[in-house]
């Protein structure tokens, strides 16, 4: 897996951030102090937030190894669709542009914005239930 710097794991984290400031921030606004009901509002907020931040955290090595995929398929020459998958979230967005980058395509970005969906149309796609089917293949247990 390739060596990620500490300024691409800022960069390729910063919507953890941004929930993990919120959550601090939620948290330290004392708005008890106008009502005491707005701490039915802020602690829930704060731990909603502070949970997502968490979760996005942990994608660190998933990232890592998705950015090693996307450098390797893309190395000799650039396929677009390999990038779709990760145009649909705003962490896919900041995958894709690093990798460009580190391609020396930046430009190329241009043309996969045609794969972003609306904020609407990327609700209801992710609002249908799916089935998961998992198989075991009893030869390798």
């Amino acid at each position: 897996m390739p060596e990620l710097g500490a300024f691409r794991f800022l960069y390729l984290n910063a919507y953890s951030f941004l929930l993990l400031f919120l959550s601090v921030f939620s948290f330290s606004v004392r708005l008890y102090r106008i009502s005491f009901l707005f701490l039915f509002l802020q602690i829930p907020a704060g731990i909603i937030c502070l949970y997502y931040s968490v979760k996005l955290f942990a994608t660190w090595n998933d990232k890592k190894r998705k950015y090693a995929v996307l450098m390797a398929k893309n190395q000799h020459e650039f396929r677009e669709e390999t990038f779709e998958v990760f145009m649909q979230a705003p962490c896919g967005r900041l995958l894709v542009k690093t990798v460009l980058k580190d391609l020396k395509m930046p430009q190329k970005y241009r043309d996969l914005v045609k794969f972003k969906k609306g904020f609407r149309e990327s609700v209801k796609s992710n609002n249908t239930p799916q089935k998961t089917i998992v198989y075991i293949n009893k030869d390798y247990l």
